[in-house]
């Protein structure tokens, strides 16, 4: 500081200017000297992390590729999790299984000559609701029926329970059978 001050001292007082000198080194200090020629900035290698070189990703490998995917469930070549689990057979079907009914409830809870549909199944507390919108079929378990029912649309028959529901006198609705593919 004091070499820069007093070269500036000479100068000034080779011109006769005396009066700048005192302003000329109040304003001339060290934090405030700039370089005309500026430096170049530090080339940064990776590109997008704070430090340069490999931009957060690690040393080498496949995530530090550029478009790196690596499958989530895949655990470096060992037996993943999904592969340790319980495997069970088959397969649990989308559609739910028909509620199934037997001609013997049928004798007990209705009287001669009633309509057996959804409603009344529900109503009569031999299916639950939930089991009816899945379906409902009555199967024939050997049972010789004496009154005489009426079956309502919607509602599957064995072969055997058909039989039987014929034999007493009874009625089946037929449902008209739609072609697969057809309005």
């Amino acid at each position: 500081m004091t070499r820069i001050s007093t070269r500036m001292t000479r100068i000034f007082v080779a011109f006769g200017c005396n009066s700048l000198i005192g302003i000329a080194l109040k304003n001339m200090q060290i934090h405030t000297l700039k370089l005309n020629n500026r430096r170049k900035k530090k080339k940064t290698i990776g590109r997008g992390g704070k430090k340069g070189t490999s931009s957060g990703k690690g040393n080498k490998g496949q995530k530090a590729r550029s478009g790196a995917h690596v499958d989530p469930l895949f655990e470096g070549g060992r037996s993943t999790l999904i592969d340790h689990m319980k495997k069970k057979k088959g397969f649990k079907a989308l559609d739910g299984k028909n509620a199934v009914v037997s001609l013997e409830k049928l004798e007990r809870k209705f009287k001669d000559g009633e309509v057996v549909n959804k409603e009344t199944l529900i109503k009569s507390k031999i299916v639950d609701r939930i089991d009816a919108d899945k379906g409902i079929k009555i199967l024939g378990d050997g049972t010789v029926l004496s009154k005489k029912l009426t079956i309502a649309k919607g509602i599957k028959l064995s072969a055997s329970a058909k039989e039987a529901i014929e034999k007493s006198g009874g009625k089946i609705e037929v449902e008209t059978e739609k072609k697969k593919g057809s309005k």
